[in-house]
């Protein structure tokens, strides 16, 4: 099946939301269609759409020019197998000690490596992204340093691939959350997958907003591998589920938006022990004073 999508920038999420439902009602509809925000601290907005029919690039230039968004960019998809593709693209990763693979590269797992499996399936969260692969490096640095957590959350686990690494490390249970119920469906069925089933607790929640998450606080370790806004909203609820003297390793910071989230944790009691950056992103290792 041939695809067509069409992507525009806008300079205001509401203007971009806008721009998305009217984009479900063309003729040909859209059959997906995506807002999300550019994380190149520009404060722009995306909208991408997907269409089985090339898409009237007229009605398209109109739209655009009424809610003061670029011109559209419309390109044809070739027709691809993506689990083909992905399984080829996604090599395994070795951060550390740990090596994040997928099933079809079970027979390259060293013997001595902390192995973890993310299929190709499940494509975010599998090491290759800097931020998690700086979140890893990050907790195997910690670890040799003689740190041992007994108490662990992953907050934004996504794959849960954090979550599973500490896990490994330590034999205490691991919470792993998220707000999205499809990213929380998908780590449980990696903890399953890994074996974990019993170490790690995967639950929906927004932060720390879950009864079993301040159930078990305070925590010796947290991640928060997201987006420098939330994690700036979201220093003082750290800071009140840290442990004294406890780790918190953060990703998802643009290197141009470090001095920013760091200032939001000092300003909550939290020293800088560690600033690494891998590609585009940093990551953080800050600890409780």
């Amino acid at each position: 099946m041939t695809t067509f999508t069409a992507f525009t920038t806008l300079p205001d999420r509401d203007l971009a939301e806008a721009l998305a439902e009217r984009l479900e009602d063309l003729d040909p509809p859209a059959y997906g269609v995506g807002v999300f925000e550019i994380e190149d601290g520009s404060e722009k907005w995306e909208v991408g759409s997907y269409f089985t029919e090339l898409p009237n690039d007229i009605v398209l230039d109109l739209l655009a020019a009424a809610h003061g968004a670029a011109p559209f960019v419309v390109s044809e998809l070739p027709e691809t197998d993506w689990v083909a593709h992905v399984r080829r693209e996604l090599a395994p990763v070795e951060a550390g000690r740990f090596f994040v693979y997928g099933s079809h590269d079970a027979d390259k797992v060293p013997a001595d490596a902390i192995a973890l499996r993310i299929d190709a399936a499940m494509a975010f969260g599998t090491g290759h992204h800097g931020t998690t692969l700086g979140c890893l490096k990050a907790l195997d640095a910690l670890e040799r340093d003689g740190l041992r957590a007994t108490n662990v959350a992953d907050i934004g686990c996504g794959t849960a691939v954090l979550a599973m690494a500490a896990a490994k490390l330590w034999p205490e249970a691991v919470m792993a959350s998220d707000i999205d119920p499809v990213a929380v469906e998908t780590a449980r069925a990696n903890v399953e997958m890994n074996g974990l089933a019993d170490r790690v607790i995967c639950v929906e929640a927004a932060g720390f907003e879950h009864p079993h998450l301040k159930a078990v606080a305070p925590y010796d370790l947290i991640f928060a591998n997201i987006l420098k806004g939330p994690l700036i909203t979201l220093a003082p609820d750290m800071a009140a589920h840290c442990g004294e003297s406890g780790h918190i390793i953060l990703s998802g910071i643009l290197h141009e938006q470090a001095d920013e989230v760091i200032a939001a944790y000092e300003n909550v009691c939290f020293c800088l022990r560690a600033r690494n950056e891998y590609g585009d992103w940093t990551t953080l290792v800050m600890q409780k004073a």
